[in-house]
């Protein structure tokens, strides 16, 4: 499904074909949690660009029920969406709703977080409820230990991740859904040696493409890129590669710049509905005094919806009294500037002039704003 088409240093241009169509790579999916991203309609974000986007297991199993969205015809009719989608299998609840589950080898003992009913997912029951949605990716079950666990947790982890992925193979062979391939996910939190390790072993069970999974849960951004780089030269060169909950603009650059093709996030719309927009050099926090008569656009020079029709100030107005056309407009922008960010670093690859692009870009960009609102239920 991942055809490489060219390099500059570890920086990868390429394409992944689904039954759906074909997505350039490297490529930002928006992050749609329960079938919807945020405020964003389907029509929308195929006008920016975007051929894929994401759904998450546990949400939609909890609710509506998978049984509900095949009734309604699969995951991309219910949701109107043409594009490719990916789901994830749950694996982020296991770390993220860590005072509602129990672990064991044979998987995931939950309460739903809606009301409190008990839930299980495995890997084989990981796997039926992506195959029941009919998403184009589905992941494999996964536990993701916190960044800064001890090493005898991770290291039972990655020993629990291997094995969750050696009864996906199993199960796959006898339950193999055409038209979906199937990622496998690397943990290994910090330890460069379980990262490796575990890269290999899953390469060994030869999937159709790979996650780095384990980042962007609060540890700081140089150990983030240090788990990237001890697990992405251990990865098939002829299969996608992943990092998942990523990230920030110039993580996403700078990922690249470690041979990761695929990427998702929550923040261009989270942030939006906050008042944060994104542009060139950081993020302006449109809730600031400063933008009560400002007549510009959120960006000079962005084409989205929001920056040819409105002003900052205008936008500022809708944030403060909480109107949902402020949070639409914001996020229309947000997402916007990653699609846009998206074609040039493949455009630099394409030119041979990435490093210099990454060079120029991350320097200028600088992480500032509001600290994040919301929790893990939100997306």
């Amino acid at each position: 499904m991942y055809q490489l088409l060219q390099t500059c240093g570890q920086a990868r241009l390429g394409t992944l074909t689904t039954t759906r169509g074909v997505v350039e790579t490297p490529v930002f999916m928006p992050v749609g949690t329960q079938g919807s991203v945020k405020a964003v309609s389907p029509m929308e974000l195929e006008e920016m660009g975007y051929g894929i986007i994401l759904g998450n297991t546990y949400h939609l199993m909890v609710r509506p029920g998978v049984e509900v969205v095949q009734e309604l015809g699969g995951l991309h009719q219910f949701a109107g969406w043409r594009g490719s989608m990916l789901t994830d299998s749950g694996g982020y609840q296991v770390f993220s709703l860590g005072k509602l589950r129990k672990l064991s080898d044979e998987g995931a003992q939950f309460q739903s977080h809606v009301d409190g009913a008990p839930l299980f997912l495995g890997p084989a029951e990981a796997l039926d409820i992506q195959a029941g949605l009919g998403s184009d990716i589905a992941m494999l079950f996964d536990e993701c230990p916190a960044w800064d666990a001890g090493r005898s947790q991770v290291e039972n982890a990655v020993r629990r991740t291997l094995l969750w992925a050696k009864k996906s193979r199993e199960h796959l062979a006898t339950h193999k859904r055409l038209g979906q391939f199937h990622f496998a996910i690397v943990q290994g939190a910090g330890y460069g040696d379980l990262r490796k390790s575990c890269a290999e072993e899953l390469a060994a069970l030869d999937f159709d493409g790979y996650a780095i999974g384990g980042v962007s849960v609060g540890e700081p951004e140089p150990e983030m890129l240090e788990a990237i780089e001890k697990a992405a030269p251990h990865l098939p060169v002829h299969k996608a590669r992943y990092a998942m909950g990523l990230g920030m603009p110039h993580q996403m650059v700078e990922m690249v710049a470690r041979g990761v093709d695929m990427f998702d996030c929550v923040l261009p719309t989270r942030l939006a509905r906050n008042g944060t927009a994104f542009v060139e050099d950081g993020m302006l926090n449109l809730e600031n005094a400063c933008y009560i008569r400002d007549r510009g656009p959120i960006e000079e020079g962005c084409a989205c919806y929001a920056c040819r029709n409105f002003s900052r100030g205008y936008i500022r107005h809708l944030i403060k009294a909480k109107e949902i056309l402020g949070m639409r407009l914001v996020s229309l922008h947000n997402l916007e500037f990653y699609a846009r960010l998206m074609r040039r670093v493949r455009q630099t690859i394409a030119a041979g002039t990435f490093e210099a692009f990454r060079t120029e870009f991350c320097g200028r960009f600088k992480h500032r704003g509001p600290a994040l609102k919301g929790d893990n239920y939100d997306n």
